[in-house]
């Protein structure tokens, strides 16, 4: 696995070299990204080969995990596994680990289409942060600020979504476009350069609440392609 690493203009993302740095690093001066490069070691895809499931998500639970006969670098897969839940519980957080073959889509979005395939920004009311890695399979991708624009801000987009309130462009059509949350998702512009959040790496970004000190980090679950091997995915 070949760990993260990022152009010199993305300045964005910091890099980190443990798991006390990418928890006690606080987000300033536009750094809405902490990476925890990793080269893990042990067979992430042995583990996802003894789970039979269907399409869609499995969440799975240690017990589960240390049940499986494996080889010694899938153990050792299991290992890591097990020790980022615990890492990111005794943090105070709830990690799920799953085994994703397929997000829900928005097949007949309305002008804005919200699934997690679009770019986006995660929100919550109050101070949060969203911690990820992918061990097995494609990752996620993210886009820098600059090179992206919310699509309500699109004014053809802005238009239609007009349309769909009924009404103008007020305090309740703030509220509209924030109840669909059609206000968290973004256009990359033309000349943006998505990254991919490779795999082994450990994530901490920024997501949007009252008083935040940077704005949220825009990324998306990458697109499922058929034939591809299924995610197993560690967020909080």
């Amino acid at each position: 696995m070949t760990p993260f690493t990022q152009p010199p203009e993305y300045a964005r993302i910091k890099q980190v070299h443990s798991f006390h740095e990418l928890v006690t690093t606080p987000f300033a001066d536009g750094v809405n990204a902490l990476c925890w490069g990793r080269t893990l070691p042990g067979d992430f895809g042995e583990i996802v080969d003894h789970l039979v499931t269907s399409e869609g998500i499995t969440t799975i639970d240690e017990e589960l995990l240390n049940s499986m006969s494996v080889s010694e670098a899938g153990k050792g897969a299991i290992g890591i596994l097990v020790d980022d839940l615990r890492l990111l519980r005794d943090h105070g957080l709830l990690p799920s680990l799953d085994l994703i073959r397929g997000y829900p889509r928005d097949e007949h979005p309305a002008v804005v289409r919200t699934d997690v395939y679009s770019f986006h920004a995660d929100s919550a009311t109050e101070r949060a942060d969203t911690y990820l890695c992918t061990y097995h399979g494609p990752a996620s991708e993210g886009v820098r600020n600059e090179e992206a624009q919310r699509r309500v801000d699109i004014p053809a987009t802005r238009a239609e979504l007009l349309k769909l309130y009924g009404g103008a462009d007020d305090s309740g059509f703030a509220e509209f476009l924030n109840e669909h949350c059609y206000d968290l998702h973004y256009a990359p512009l033309p000349s943006a350069r998505p990254f991919s959040f490779g795999l082994g790496n450990l994530w901490r970004i920024a997501i949007e609440y009252p008083g935040s000190p940077v704005p949220p980090c825009i990324h998306r679950a990458p697109e499922t392609v058929p034939g591809q091997p299924p995610r197993l995915l560690l967020i909080s």
